[in-house]
């Protein structure tokens, strides 16, 4: 692509670019205003040439908000894991395009985004009905942060308004689960149900939905007392892919002796009822799987456990919340937060203790006791010597 400047005044230049028509296949040209001296000019002419080549180009002064966005979910969809490239583009479209999309990018201001904030959170809904809560605009702030970003990198603007505005402050959602008396009436409620196994390795494993669905037998050791969890089932709208999981490594969780029971008579009871299919079971197969021997999606899970739960008199929880389960348990029970991170596959401890620490009070408690017993037999002790 070709262009050059003309001087229009002292101070004032028309930067003209040959542009290739993406319709028509034909060249135009693009007439741009540039305000300063002749070598910057020629600076922003040739900026604007390598961004056509590079397929960056915008006209600065048309592009709205809206355009822009398209093309950075474009350019994201390389960048990060297609749930989240969904979850992206559902915020941008639904919420932030039909409050900012029709501003121009290049008169984009952090007083613009304050206000869509703003409303936002008094009629964010899709049908007016209520605002969006502060957890979801606060989650916006950071899209648009990062993607305005982006368009500094690519100098379509000078700076990023979204630096000088704050979102609303999010509170932390009160963690609602089980105790381990309604843990027992969960598993008793379940026992011979499909749904009982894949229950039992969120509430006394710790693993996540995806975990469970993408788990093979190839994955569980039963005489170890093991299990290898390297991998997690992602669902989108195109489908369900396998990858590694949410911390980006793979862990191995031990078994307790009652899992291991249940995991063998489900393993047999499995083979069995496959093979009157003509299916044999093997190490490739799942545990957790629809009765012809198909892999499970993460979602029809979800919709089992809420059929499931509603029979039972129980709080109503999500099927996440039973992971919530096994770490209160094991926090409350004196175990080690660094044990519970590595089994729930925290990639930090800090994310463990910052989760759960309404069950730590308690924890602290119970250690003020124990040193204050410790210290009391010492004192004793010195006194029955007859030590000063």
């Amino acid at each position: 692509m070709k262009g050059h400047i003309r001087e229009r005044s002292p101070g004032h230049w028309a930067i003209i670019v040959d542009v290739r028509d993406p319709l028509t296949g034909k060249r135009r040209r693009k007439w741009h205003s540039f305000r300063g001296g002749k070598r910057a000019a020629e600076v922003e002419c040739a900026r604007l040439i390598a961004e056509n080549n590079a397929g960056l180009f915008f006209e600065p002064s048309k592009v709205t908000v809206a355009a822009f966005l398209d093309r950075w979910l474009d350019h994201m969809r390389s960048q990060i894991t297609p749930k989240s490239h969904e979850r992206y583009g559902d915020l941008v479209r639904k919420n932030i395009t039909p409050l900012l999309g029709a501003v121009s990018l290049r008169k984009l201001t952090p007083v613009h985004i304050s206000d869509c904030y703003t409303k936002a959170l008094a009629s964010g809904r899709r049908n007016r009905d209520g605002g969006l809560s502060a957890s979801i605009v606060t989650y916006m702030h950071r899209i648009l942060k990062q993607s305005l970003a982006q368009a500094v990198l690519w100098q379509l603007l000078p700076r990023n308004p979204a630096d000088a505005v704050k979102p609303p402050r999010a509170e932390r959602p009160q963690i609602t689960t089980y105790d381990i008396s309604q843990t027992a009436t969960l598993v008793d409620s379940l026992r011979g149900t499909r749904l009982l196994v894949p229950v039992l390795l969120a509430v006394m494993c710790g693993l996540r939905r995806g975990e469970i669905v993408a788990l093979r037998w190839r994955h569980i050791d039963l005489a170890a007392g093991k299990i290898s969890v390297v991998e997690s089932a992602e669902q989108t709208t195109t489908g369900v892919r396998y990858k590694s999981p949410k911390s980006g490594r793979g862990r191995s969780v031990a078994l307790s002796p009652t899992i291991v029971e249940e995991l063998r008579a489900h393993r047999m009871k499995q083979a069995e009822e496959l093979l009157r299919l003509g299916v044999r079971a093997t190490d490739d197969t799942f545990v957790y799987t629809r009765e012809d021997g198909e892999p499970m999606q993460p979602r029809s899970l979800s919709r089992a456990w809420i059929l499931a739960v509603a029979r039972i008199d129980l709080p109503r929880i999500r099927f996440h919340d039973l992971r919530h389960a096994h770490a209160t348990h094991l926090l409350a029970s004196g175990v080690h937060p660094k044990v519970a991170s590595e089994r729930l596959g925290h990639s930090q401890i800090g994310i463990t203790l910052d989760l759960y620490s309404h069950v730590l009070p308690g924890m602290q408690e119970d250690a003020a006791a124990r040193v204050d017993d410790a210290l009391r037999q010492a004192l004793q002790k010195r006194a029955t010597l007859g030590v000063r």
